[in-house]
């Protein structure tokens, strides 16, 4: 339960008591600021708190934005204030200041106490948000020609209207906004009406999703028809999730972190789905699938890489990003531009139809062709960004960048030499080692101990790629580097093992791996820092994995290497499923925000 104090004689014919029950507020009536202070203190310290003008005119969903917004520690619209309990002290705070600065608490100070109240908190630092109402009606009129006009506004706003228009992200993909968006608002509304919760609608995706990989390995022209129509309807409800969050503002840090792994988790149980069935028809794609999985999270990261680098940047601009600017300018270039980069809505399209109209192999085949032209497209944006700018990098991107590196234990030990003369940049020493444990990888055949010596150097160069701190105008490109050499070198091996259940086996250990760097990634985004440093160590760090599978190869035989790759991934997975479960299911304790990957089409 939440309360509402109303300061100020109820004004009579005023639905303003119901309309703050109704979003789910304990309504208390305050008839000056000194009353207020004091049902203030009354009110128990975990409850969200808000202070509401009762000369209060405008929309429910006007009031729900401004009060409820469980993402903001402080909000506030034209006579409203809000606070949760993290802010509460500052809340008590200014409501002091503001009545010791209004005749210590006399009749008067009440008039427009809740707008002087959000005042008095920004002016102590503290964030308020203030959310575009567009054409909601928000507003405190002094008089009752001012109240009947603004009644008048009111009713002139169709608020359903606005609310379905704004559940939908105003930034999406071209297949996302023509395609799913103008009726999966409503499906939204009829989960909201119906009580569910967007978790309750991301977790139905997951299992549809899981269903579609399950008719796809039937390996059947109808199992593969059903998979390609389910696939779809599961992206309609990945749609759905979000919009019933932005709808009813039921967003929470469980949610966000659901929303985003259940993503991935869905799509590559899709690519191993058609793996699966493909091999009931006496073809073999695995190394596509795994190929596939590998390019679509190398691309992730290099997105994830860059936005950290330049996250809190100074002197942020560039020739590049201007000409970006005036492209996104006209109309047409925006959307081409949007479907270049593949996002998942085009994505999940693309893969839908050709599973239903073609075979595992030629929908993977298309799938990688399309995925690399995106990669490269982006990629080369980015680079050039960088390259054009004069950002100045701050040590927290540096931090997160060194995070996403993922290095372990061996490699640390060789970045701990801080070699300030070294004669290459961090990224051409990152790309070297990888290059050379692919290639060796690549080039040599299976159980061959040249493998492990190149595995040797990846270590070395893998800890000189961090010697200094990562601010460099390409440092972003690190972590991609070490992704691609790492899931790259598991893959070939995997290959070269020729043997059933290698690739598989390999397919579960990349997931594995990929699982724990995205999470990494959302804890950084979220701003909780990466994961402990005692769970990188437990699981070899990126360059420990890759020594751990170049032994293997060298060392067991082909039948033995899959033994070991299934291992190995079981165990990865199991201390970094159970550690991040545990931390996300606690994680609004620490601050955690509630959305963290909004807006990303990909």
């Amino acid at each position: 339960m939440s309360t509402a104090i109303l300061t100020g004689q109820p004004v009579p014919g005023s639905p303003l008591e119901g309309d703050l029950r109704s979003l789910g507020f304990d309504v208390r009536i305050a008839s000056d600021a000194a009353e207020t202070e004091t049902l203030l203190a009354a009110v128990p310290a975990g409850q969200r708190v808000a202070v509401v003008d009762a000369r209060f005119v405008g929309h429910v969903h006007a009031l729900r934005v401004g009060l409820t917004d469980p993402r903001f520690d402080a909000s506030a619209v034209p006579g409203a204030v809000s606070v949760k309990p993290e802010a509460r002290a500052g809340l008590t705070r200014a409501l002091h200041t503001t009545t010791s600065g209004n005749g210590g608490g006399s009749a008067t100070a009440v008039e427009a106490l809740a707008d002087h109240i959000a005042e008095a908190i920004e002016a102590e630092g503290q964030d308020v948000h203030r959310p575009d109402l567009g054409t909601l009606v928000a507003t405190v009129p002094g008089d009752p020609q001012a109240r009947n006009e603004a009644r008048q506004a009111v009713a002139a706003v169709d608020e359903e209207a606005v609310r379905l228009r704004t559940a939908v992200k105003s930034r999406d993909g071209f297949f996302t906004t023509y395609c799913i968006s103008p009726y999966s608002r409503y499906i939204a509304r009829w989960c909201a009406r119906r009580g569910l919760t967007p978790n309750q609608v991301t977790t139905a995706s997951l299992l549809t999703a899981l269903i579609a990989a399950g008719c796809a390995a039937t390996g059947t022209r109808g199992g593969f028809i059903a998979a390609g129509l389910l696939l779809l309807f599961s992206f309609v409800l990945d749609c759905t999730d979000g919009q019933l969050a932005r709808y009813s503002l039921q967003y929470s840090t469980l949610g966000a972190w659901l929303d985003a792994t259940f993503d991935r988790a869905k799509e590559y149980a899709y690519y191993a789905g058609l793996a699966l069935g493909a091999a009931r028809g006496g073809d073999d794609v695995w190394a596509l699938a795994l190929g596939a999985m590998v390019l679509q999270t190398c691309r992730h990261v290099v997105d994830f890489s860059f936005n950290e680098a330049n996250h809190d940047a100074t002197a942020n601009t560039s020739p590049t990003a201007a000409l970006s600017d005036k492209l996104d300018s006209v109309g047409w270039t925006v959307w081409v531009r949007r479907m270049i980069v593949l996002p998942i809505g085009e994505r999940w399209a693309m893969i839908a139809v050709l599973t239903a109209v073609t075979t595992p192999r030629i929908t993977l085949v298309v799938l990688i062709i399309g995925c690399a032209l995106a990669a490269c497209y982006t990629t080369a944006g980015r680079v050039l960004r960088s390259l054009t700018r004069k950002a100045t990098r701050t040590d927290r991107a540096a931090q997160a960048l060194a995070d996403l590196a993922d290095n372990g234990p061996l490699a640390s030990a060789f970045a701990a030499l801080k070699k300030p003369g070294l004669p290459l940049p961090a990224p051409a020493i990152a790309f070297v080692g990888g290059a050379v444990i692919v290639c060796v990888a690549a080039f040599t055949s299976y159980g061959s101990p040249w493998v492990v010596v190149a595995a040797v150097i990846y270590v070395i160069t893998s800890g000189l790629a961090l010697a200094r701190p990562l601010k460099g105008p390409l440092d972003w490109l690190v972590p991609p580097f070490f992704r691609v050499a790492e899931y790259s070198t598991v893959l070939v091996l995997a290959v070269n093992a020729d043997v059933n259940g290698a690739l598989p086996a390999a397919f579960g250990l990349v997931a594995a791996v990929a699982y724990h760097h995205y999470d990494t990634v959302y804890r950084i985004k979220g701003g909780t820092g990466a994961p402990p440093h005692w769970l990188v160590r437990a699981i070899g760090g990126q360059e420990g994995r890759v020594l751990v599978v170049a032994l293997a190869a060298a060392l067991l035989h082909d039948t033995d290497f899959t033994v070991a790759l299934t291992a190995f991934a079981v165990a990865v997975a199991l201390v970094v499923l159970v550690e991040s479960i545990r931390f996300w299911v606690t994680a609004h304790k620490r601050g955690a925000p509630a959305v963290h990957d909004e807006g990303e089409p990909a």
